[in-house]
């Protein structure tokens, strides 16, 4: 009996200690692989391309994947194209791809982990630069001479170390600028709608925003003080030369940053554009210290293109299709304006959406209003009666914010009339 107890102990001890060797090469091997120097040792390279599901890429029996971690895809025809983790499941990993999926073949296509997550070069020379939604040049100019590469997520602003909004940023409207001026570090989005002109607006407001004139209490009234990163998402071919060609013509060009993401490429690259828009004005901000004015258009085709990704996840879908977490992503886009103690610079937004079929109750603009301080709505009928004007500037606007509430007791919107 005392010989059969031993024999037993002696095989539990040998296969905890089994266990237990395994256990410690199982964690060394997950140590190499977070802190592997991927400069100078080869990254991990994958042939285990399991399925595609719209923009979707899923890759089975990958060690250790990180979320945001970047993946280079290379394709059977040489095509190379970059995804980004976004879903890990024990050893499968969800990759979005930004170019799309079209033309992957499961059986050929090679995935290369990169382990770092997605950073895009920023320049003081990106002023007077145009980009596709990816971040590449599309000016036939030569790619940028990094001064640093920055994490396109950005880092939150602690609340205790914004400054209050005060000092104004004309917009050379005076709807806008008379009775809702838009202070350095806000961000006031403008509802539009189908076929109303908010891309003439847009560029309006590009051509003609500056920082106040000269006065005795305003020192960086200066005109090299001031930069505009304006990013286009979901426009068509017309739209894009209308932006590009109005910039040009009026001299403001070199004063503007440009990202456009045409109607014909890949949905999922609309997801990164306003954030690599973001991520260059914060450098001109807070490395450059400039002041800089963020105009966003059209924030609602970004939605369709999150509700298209949440759909090929098969996610619990919230209103009208939208994914229940809209409303926090919309936010890390919203929140990255402001002023920051100890900074010079400033961050203005000006996000422009179309509500579907005119309704403000839409999810896009609803979950705006709460996130943004106040609104520009472009009335549609009041537009119409202003249809024989050849001009566009004789649109009228309804202002909805706070701020102006006291001026008609409970009455928050009056009509503004636009010259």
């Amino acid at each position: 009996m005392k010989a059969l107890r031993g024999m037993v102990s002696g095989a539990v001890s040998e296969i905890s200690s089994a266990v237990t060797g395994s256990k410690h090469v199982a964690v060394r091997e997950n140590v190499l692989a977070v802190t592997r120097d991927y400069i100078s040792q080869p990254r991990l390279t994958y042939k285990t391309v399991a399925g595609v599901n719209g923009p979707l890429v899923i890759l089975d029996q990958v060690k250790f994947p990180r979320y945001a971690e970047i993946v280079h895809l290379t394709l059977p025809d040489g095509t190379k194209r970059s995804g980004q983790v976004l879903e890990v499941i024990g050893s499968k990993a969800v990759v979005q791809v930004f170019e799309g999926t079209s033309g992957i073949d499961a059986k050929k296509t090679t995935c290369e982990f990169t382990g770092d997550i997605l950073r895009t070069p920023v320049s003081e020379d990106m002023l007077g630069r145009v980009f596709n939604g990816s971040g590449k040049p599309i000016d036939r100019g030569p790619a940028v001479l990094a001064e640093d590469y920055l994490d396109i997520m950005g880092q939150p602003i602690n609340p205790q170390c914004r400054i209050y909004p005060e000092e104004m940023i004309q917009t050379g409207i005076s709807a806008i600028d008379g009775m809702n001026s838009i202070a350095r570090g806000q961000k006031i989005p403008i509802f539009s709608a189908a076929g109303l002109p908010h891309n003439e607006i847009a560029a309006q407001i590009c051509r003609q925003a500056g920082l106040v004139k000269k006065s005795k209490d305003v020192m960086d009234y200066s005109e090299d003080n001031f930069a505009i990163v304006f990013a286009a998402m979901g426009v068509n071919m017309e739209t894009a030369r209308f932006f590009k060609s109005d910039f040009e013509e009026n001299g403001s060009m070199d004063n503007v940053c440009l990202f456009l993401n045409l109607a014909n490429d890949p949905t999922i690259e609309r997801i990164i554009t306003p954030r690599l828009a973001l991520t260059s004005a914060e450098f001109l901000a807070y490395q450059c210290e400039k002041h800089v004015l963020v105009i966003l258009t059209d924030m609602s085709s970004y939605a369709e293109a999150l509700r298209e990704v949440s759909a090929a996840r098969e996610e619990v879908p919230g209103r009208r299709g939208f994914p229940g977490y809209m409303y926090t992503d919309l936010a890390t886009i919203y929140e990255r304006a402001g002023r920051v103690e100890g900074r010079n610079g400033s961050i203005t937004q000006i996000p422009i959406l179309t509500m579907p079929n005119d309704d403000i109750t839409h999810p896009i603009p609803d979950l705006t209003g709460y996130i943004t301080e106040g609104q520009i709505y472009v009335d549609r009928q009041l537009h119409n009666r202003q249809a024989n004007l050849s001009s566009y500037q004789r649109t009228t606007f309804f202002v909805s914010t706070d701020e102006i509430s006291h001026w008609r007791g409970n009455d928050t919107q009056r009509p503004l009339r636009c010259f």
